[in-house]
């Protein structure tokens, strides 16, 4: 596809879809998908508007220009993107491959468009995986004395290799302040559970223990604060007393994948925006 996508947030006033709609008209632009949002609490306007460059009078390097003399009476926060061009990716994992797996396999699929050019792990248990997807894999061990300087040697990799988005694919790493601020809502991480419960390293024998009728899963973009980040995707099911902890990991694992790919897609896809620590999603 040779299309444009605007992701614009302004305070709300009259005439913002009036002026977007007719930039992209008074072009030759045809609109092929167009979504908006009121947030009332906060009287902010949000809209997604994807338009086809097939004809548009446009250069694709004069378009910014232009339209920064629509945006700026509105006081638009707005970001341009094409399809055409491909958001390289990096994946990073620890032991547990089945989100690295499902992401792999999609990615071979076409269901996710995107560049995944390295895999990258603080274990060696993935490498046999990624070599028969053939990426490149890379191994930095992460331990507390060493945390920092592996972290700016990831840092410098994901530079060499033009990286615009990072999956935490189960890395169980916390990511230092430093290396969050390099790539803000870029980095998209999976929990194993409708945050906030059951935090920690077994979150199903936790789960398992509660007797609990429903577990989950949630993705979301990492910020400073552990699993405090804007939240992009949800989604559970049901258990019951007949499910043994095995069970519960399994289910768990299924929604893992679902939730996290479901997230990577809409990032990718250009239908998240961010407004203080929640997200729009134009599904």
């Amino acid at each position: 596809m040779n299309h444009a996508i605007l992701l614009i947030s302004c305070p709300d006033q009259k005439g913002i879809t009036a002026a977007v709609t007719n930039f992209i008209f008074q072009h030759q632009g045809n609109i092929v998908h167009a979504d908006q949002h009121i947030d009332e609490q906060s009287n902010t306007f949000f809209m997604r508007v994807e338009w086809s460059l097939d004809g548009f009078m446009l250069k694709r390097e004069d378009i910014q220009r232009s339209f920064a003399g629509i945006a700026g009476p509105f006081k638009m926060q707005w970001q341009l993107s094409f399809t055409s061009r491909k958001t390289r990716a990096a994946v990073f994992v620890s032991r547990h491959l089945h989100c690295l797996y499902d992401l792999l396999y999609r990615h071979k699929a076409g269901q996710l468009f995107c560049e995944i050019p390295l895999v990258v792990s603080n274990h060696p248990d993935a490498a046999k995986l990624a070599q028969d997807f053939g990426i490149p894999f890379f191994e930095f061990c992460v331990e507390h004395q060493n945390k920092i300087a592996q972290e700016q040697k990831q840092l410098e990799l994901l530079r060499a290799n033009q990286i615009d988005l990072i999956v935490l694919a189960r890395y169980h790493q916390i990511l230092t302040r430093q290396f969050v601020d390099c790539y803000p809502a870029q980095i998209i991480n999976i929990h194993h559970s409708f945050l906030p419960a059951f935090a920690g390293s077994n979150p199903y024998l936790q789960a398992y223990q509660k007797g609990v009728k429903v577990i989950g899963a949630t993705s979301h973009y990492v910020t400073e604060g552990l699993d405090e980040g804007p939240i992009i995707a949800q989604d559970t099911a049901a258990v019951s007393h007949r499910d043994s902890l095995e069970d519960l990991k399994r289910k768990g694992e299924d929604l893992e994948k679902i939730v996290l790919s479901r997230a990577v897609r809409w990032h990718l896809e250009r239908k998240i925006l961010c407004y203080g620590n929640k997200t729009v999603v134009f599904d």
